[in-house]
């Protein structure tokens, strides 16, 4: 019989090694578009193979020069915790870092950056977070196409919600080497290799 006093007192998410070794190579600054995707398709790739979640990374980086913030990935099968998607594990620790939930409290937002557009979840976190601007190569009809993810009731005019928060968009930057990453996580699926966790 469940009983409410036996609940657990909290949740979170821990880091696994992999991940930290990986994010302990990256370089200071990020100012180049092209590396910041490069980078979160090369993070979501390694999530993949340690089995820790869907092929997705996200870097959070201050917009006036270039720093990492924090970094991010998929480890909704790692955690147990269908919230932990890249973006959300890498504003959650920005904010930790920073110790506010208004990453724009201080001045102007930073950036998201992530190789696929967010789902409808982390959409609404961006909006909430402070996030100034974001930047991601794969459109979400395409991650639906090629992986099978769920990525949620994304509002048709979510860019232009966006816009009018003052949260700058950027798309479709390297974009045949997002949808590889994509591809290959499929593959992987189809193989029994990875899991589908939330297949529409």
């Amino acid at each position: 019989m469940n009983n409410i006093h036996q609940q657990p007192t909290g949740y979170g998410v821990e880091l696994p090694k992999w991940f930290l070794d990986a994010r302990d190579v990256l370089p200071q600054r990020l100012p180049d578009p092209e590396e910041r995707i490069r980078t979160v398709n090369h993070l979501a790739t390694r999530t993949v193979a340690e089995g820790a979640g869907g092929p997705f990374a996200a870097l959070v980086i201050d917009r006036q020069d270039g720093d990492i913030i924090a970094a991010g990935v998929n480890l909704v099968l790692h955690s147990g915790l269908a919230s932990s998607h890249a973006e959300m594990v890498a504003l959650g620790i920005a904010q930790t870092r920073k110790r506010a939930w208004n990453l724009a409290a201080a001045g102007e937002g930073p950036l998201l950056v992530v190789n696929a557009q967010p789902c409808a979840m982390c959409l609404g976190a961006i909006i909430w977070s402070g996030i100034g601007a974001l930047e991601f190569s794969v459109e979400g009809v395409e991650v639906e196409r090629l992986t099978g993810f769920d990525e949620g009731p994304v509002p048709s005019n979510w860019r232009e919600q966006l816009k009018a928060r003052g949260i700058e968009v950027a798309t479709g930057r390297l974009r045949d080497e997002s949808l590889d990453v994509l591809r290959q996580f499929r593959d992987r699926v189809d193989d029994g290799s990875a899991t589908l966790y939330n297949g529409g």
